[in-house]
């Protein structure tokens, strides 16, 4: 499948894929303490490898200016995501309107990229 898909759209796939491994970094973060625990912090030191590892691949596509925007800027919004979702952390309006902007300037510089 990913052979009919243009270069540039296999890479915005990978920085998705980058950044979903880049949240699930740092929330396994949290159980590393401090990387005391033997375990989480070897899955953590994994999933970021794997999170640069996509990034590199999306690199091939993407200017690394905005790769690195965007990757840095889905690893922030998935992580207050799921802080609010499983975390109780707050929902407040004015971070939820914050979080609003930086999703959508995530996907203006997507829209911007050249195909």
């Amino acid at each position: 499948m990913l052979q009919t898909l243009s270069p540039t759209t296999v890479a915005w796939l990978y920085l998705l894929i980058a950044g979903g491994f880049e949240i699930a970094t740092t929330t396994m973060y949290r159980y590393t303490a401090g990387l005391s625990r033997v375990t989480p912090t070897i899955a953590f030191f994994v999933l970021g490898a794997l999170s640069f590892f996509f990034l590199n691949r999306a690199l091939a596509s993407i200017p690394i200016g905005t790769a690195y925007a965007a990757w840095t800027g889905i690893g922030a919004a998935g992580t207050v995501l799921i802080g609010i979702a499983f975390y109780s952390e707050p929902a407040t309006t004015m971070r939820l309107v914050l979080l609003t902007m930086l999703i959508g300037s995530i996907m203006g510089l997507k829209l911007i990229s050249a195909d």
